[in-house]
């Protein structure tokens, strides 16, 4: 499947004139600069894949009905990995090759962006705000490469934390898909436990379409788990909590990352996600709503796309505003050298987010917050940040 955004055109109009682009300057024409997405629109993260990209979307649109960046319209174009690496590798491949992207936005999942690397990297092709919060999306060779928000890694650590402050956590689980993904949060869990002088009692694995629990949750149960870290798809994490309540295992905590932190999570009918937490690079949309800049883009977000507006719909359109931005700074002879001179420049407070933006020459993660949250009532509801 393939989602083909065209004619989206990005903002902040210059009054400069079109130049003509750099021969070695993939994706840019003096009209236009073609940004590339491998995102889930089909599979298990769609609920995340499918509102980021609308985002974004949104945010391009309006920067092209004011005319581009630098007389260049953004075109955007995405392509359905479904988070399967072999779909994911003919989209990079096309966006790459057929489409001469010039850079890769919000492109979704940990194993599938890894593997995207080998092709993006000997280009260097830009890598910008990958909807995945693995630590290797900032591997070696960094010079391309800029996330967003915190690591699984340190949300996890940071979950952990905060649950033993508040409630004396002793014991630590995981529920994890064995790929990439899940494997950083296991570890982040082990290294909490380690530091923290708690117990790392027992984990399971599953497949990223499984959905019965009902084997596993007792040998948890069973190894005393205080807490249980998730890493796993959004609709698996609310059937394991669940399923926890039918069993009458209320006496624990479980603890999702950014990837499972969704207002469609908290808001499942019958209270059946209420207690859940999760720890995240960013603060729920939904609970600034009466705020200024929350209110005017839930209001433009529903109206181009006749859905409600969450918190991934957010990242997706502040992640393609760091691009203009980005875009903006580097001029009109765009080049790869000149936009990511111009992703190191970048320090700004983004008010739909509530978070301070900061990238440098040794910093490409632009957010560096924890925000920590529970489900009451059907809503996130924040409780610490660090």
């Amino acid at each position: 499947m393939k989602r083909r955004l065209t004619g989206l055109s990005v903002a902040l109009a210059l009054g400069l004139g079109a130049v003509t682009a750099t021969a070695d300057s993939q994706g840019v024409s003096d009209t236009e600069v073609v940004i590339g997405s491998v995102n889930d629109l089909s599979g298990v993260f769609a609920a995340v894949g499918v509102p980021a990209v609308n985002g974004a979307t949104l945010r391009f649109e309006e920067a092209n009905a004011n005319g581009g960046v630098h007389g260049r319209q953004i075109r955007f174009v995405v392509e359905d990995n479904g988070y399967q690496i072999p779909r994911a590798m003919q989209g990079y491949n096309k966006l790459l090759n057929r489409d001469k992207v010039f850079a890769m936005l919000l492109s979704l999942g940990t194993p599938m962006n890894i593997a995207g690397f080998k092709l993006l990297d000997p280009k260097g092709i830009p890598n910008v705000s990958p909807l995945t919060a693995a630590r290797q999306m900032l591997q070696e060779p960094m010079d391309n490469k800029f996330i967003g928000f915190s690591s699984y890694f340190d949300q996890t650590v940071a979950g952990i934390s905060y649950l033993a402050q508040a409630f004396g956590a002793e014991d630590i689980c995981a529920m994890y898909i064995p790929s990439d993904f899940g494997k950083e949060i296991e570890e982040g869990a082990k290294h909490a436990a380690q530091v923290l002088g708690m117990t790392f009692a027992a984990e399971t694995t599953h497949k990223p379409d499984e959905l019965d629990f009902v084997g596993s949750l007792p040998k948890l149960k069973d190894a005393g788990c205080d807490v249980v870290v998730m890493a796993l798809g959004v609709r698996q994490g609310i059937t394991v909590v669940g399923t926890a309540k039918k069993l009458g295992w209320t006496d624990v905590k479980f603890l999702n990352t950014s990837a499972g932190f969704l207002e469609a999570v908290a808001a499942v009918p019958g209270g059946v996600t209420d207690g859940l937490y999760a720890a995240s690079g960013w603060a729920d949309l939904l609970a600034r709503a009466q705020e200024e800049e929350p209110a005017r883009f839930i209001a433009a977000y529903e109206a181009r796309f006749d859905q409600p507006a969450g918190g991934f719909a957010m990242l997706g359109y502040t992640a393609a505003d760091t691009m203009l931005r980005a875009l903006e700074v580097a001029g009109a002879e765009l080049s790869q050298e000149a936009f990511i001179a111009a992703m190191e420049t970048l320090e700004y407070y983004d008010a739909l987010s509530d978070a301070q933006v900061t990238y440098g020459p040794s910093d490409h993660r632009g957010v560096d917050d924890i925000v920590i949250s529970v489900v009451e009532n059907g809503k996130w509801r924040e409780v610490a940040r660090e």
